[in-house]
């Protein structure tokens, strides 16, 4: 099985976009449709044809170019089932634990309800792939919008029990805020600030904190590290108010 190519570019003020191809078959995948635009100035320049989406959930700078990318493309629209009345123009919806193939490689849906009620993430095994939009960020998490705290930490949990080399991309460049209020939380964590020092670094020179690991995670991230969902809620809430 070849390995899959994939693009990480700058969409809206924060977000990511992602694109995954694979060379054999050209099947080109987007994780979300935030922005048509990017999204096609990505395709043109890797010269990739979109065939499928991958969304994780509802809201509006995840899913606004969903209508414009399915007039220019015969897409396949993959999304949660939880939220399809949310989501329009899904032609496929998922649930958690259903396995999917894309490109000769099975790819698993993992829900995690918190940040909205329905969100999934998408685990390619093979390639030890995770696709996490808000859920799970580099040393973060998406905020509470929908869910409960303790569906967040149950959330977190089951993405923290993947493999430590598992490669996770997220949905938004908010690393180096994440960053200084991680560093409150665990100020005596040398991986953390070894972390925060790097990360530090390549904001100032430009560039991008994604993708992560899910044993660089398990190591620094406040809220994957929370030891209950008590702890969950309180270092939640204190993000929510961190300026």
């Amino acid at each position: 099985m070849t390995e899959l190519d994939i693009d990480l570019f700058p969409c809206r003020s924060d977000n990511f976009g992602v694109l995954i191809h694979d060379p054999e078959s050209g099947l080109t995948a987007a994780i979300d449709a935030p922005e048509e635009a990017a999204i096609l100035e990505a395709l043109e320049r890797r010269g990739w044809q979109l065939t499928h989406l991958f969304i994780t959930h509802h809201h509006g700078d995840h899913t606004e170019a969903i209508a414009p990318l399915v007039s220019r493309f015969k897409l396949e629209v993959l999304g949660p089932a939880g939220e399809a009345g949310k989501i329009a123009g899904l032609t496929r919806t998922l649930k958690d634990g259903e396995h999917f193939d894309f490109a000769g490689r099975s790819v698993e849906v993992i829900e995690t309800p918190g940040h909205t009620l329905g969100h999934i993430c998408y685990h390619l095994p093979d390639d030890k792939l995770l696709f996490a939009a808000d859920t799970l960020f580099a040393l973060g998490c998406g905020r509470v919008f929908e869910g409960t705290m303790e569906q967040m930490f149950t959330s977190l949990k089951k993405l923290g029990t993947l493999p430590d080399d598992t490669t996770v991309y997220f949905g938004h460049e908010y690393t180096l805020s994440n960053a200084r209020y991680a560093l409150t939380v665990e100020p005596e964590n040398a991986a953390l600030v070894a972390r925060a020092e790097e990360i530090a670094e390549l904001r100032e020179k430009g560039r991008w904190t994604a993708p992560t690991t899910i044993g660089l995670e398990k190591a620094t991230n406040p809220f994957l590290r929370a030891a209950d969902a008590a702890e969950f809620a309180e270092r939640r809430k204190g993000k929510d108010n961190f300026r």
